[in-house]
């Protein structure tokens, strides 16, 4: 049979209230030896609070929700540890939901986020189109949540992000520093605000070399590794391109896949910029010249920018940019 507060109680020689209050850290004007006896008879028994009984007193539940859009893509382990942590740091537990950029699970997910009455959401969204219904039902909540990475166009929530069109523009201007001027683009999905900010710094970076944009050697991915593979056999087979940026580096090794086959050398016959700076990153030859963003810290912020609203009971619209940093490794050389 499970140990209650009133087994404690009559153990120490105390009042229900008086357990209770000690255990919820509002000890105020109890003396330190009785404190101190609740405690040892706490710890006697092995008692373990009934969570779903302290939610109704405190009303939290010590859980957030985590929605990502793709657990495969590795950039997102990286964003869930650096959440994970804060939220351990907290003592929370983080509710993972990982919606394969499906509008359907996104739907269900927050169905049951609201079921088990999560005290906070941390979002990362698949789809513009799709995520403006969940905001708009999160906001009918009334419960705090933190949009990650992506989002940034939607002002009614707080969030962190990279600096996406400086991020696009830095891995281009680089290969135009370096005398490539038929630089082939696989982007992300166009309804993906994060990637239509990359092409932005893309175009940037051409304009501000006197470069004119080649449709012809922009292709739409998916930010999948076989999305980059495609569309990389397709430049390297079609066009004449001489570097290639993929707007994440799940692409870029898709493009590195596809140059093998086709006998071409990485960066002697083409040069490739990547996007994320993912740890896989070390295991191609030569390693990946890439955009860094960090994805812990991403997380790591977030999910203090959530607790604060939980703790402090406000709702911020903080947005939180991030500075993107290029990585020089083997993967890019002058043209000549």
């Amino acid at each position: 049979m499970s140990v209650t507060i009133k087994d404690i109680a009559k153990k120490a020689g105390v009042s229900i209230t008086t357990v209770s209050r000690i255990m919820n850290n509002k000890s105020e004007g109890i003396r330190k030896e009785t404190c101190e006896k609740v405690l040892k008879v706490i710890e006697e028994l092995n008692y373990k609070p009934n969570s779903i009984a302290r939610s109704m007193i405190t009303k939290k539940t010590n859980t957030i929700g985590l929605v990502i859009p793709d657990i495969r893509n590795p950039f997102f382990p990286e964003l869930v540890r650096g959440v994970e942590d804060v939220a351990n740091n907290a003592q929370y537990t983080v509710f993972l939901c990982n919606t394969d950029s499906s509008h359907r699970k996104e739907t269900d997910y927050l169905t049951i986020m609201k079921e088990k009455n999560v005290d906070g959401i941390i979002f990362s969204g698949p789809q513009e189109t799709q995520s403006k219904e969940f905001y708009q039902t999160v906001q009918e909540y009334e419960i705090p949540v933190v949009l990650l990475d992506r989002g940034q166009e939607n002002r009614d929530f707080g969030g962190v992000y990279i600096d996406n069109e400086k991020a696009g523009y830095l891995a281009t201007k680089h290969l135009l520093e370096l005398s490539h001027r038929k630089i082939g683009c696989i982007t992300g999905p166009a309804n993906i605000p994060n990637s239509n900010e990359r092409f932005k710094g893309y175009t940037k970076a051409l304009s501000e070399f006197q470069v004119p944009i080649d449709d012809s050697i922009i292709i739409t991915g998916n930010y999948q590794m076989e999305g980059g593979y495609q569309a990389a056999k397709t430049l390297l087979k079609e066009k004449d391109v001489t570097a290639i940026f993929a707007f994440n580096d799940l692409m870029a090794f898709g493009v590195y896949q596809a140059a093998v086959e086709l006998g071409i050398n990485i960066p002697n016959d083409l040069s490739v910029v990547g996007f994320d700076n993912l740890t896989y990153n070390q295991l191609l030859i030569p390693k990946l010249t890439t955009i860094e963003q960090s994805a812990y810290k991403m997380g790591e912020i977030a999910a203090t920018m959530l607790f604060d609203q939980i703790n402090n009971k406000n709702i911020s619209k903080e947005q939180v940019f991030m500075e993107p940093k290029l990585i020089i490794n083997g993967s890019t050389k002058e043209f000549s």
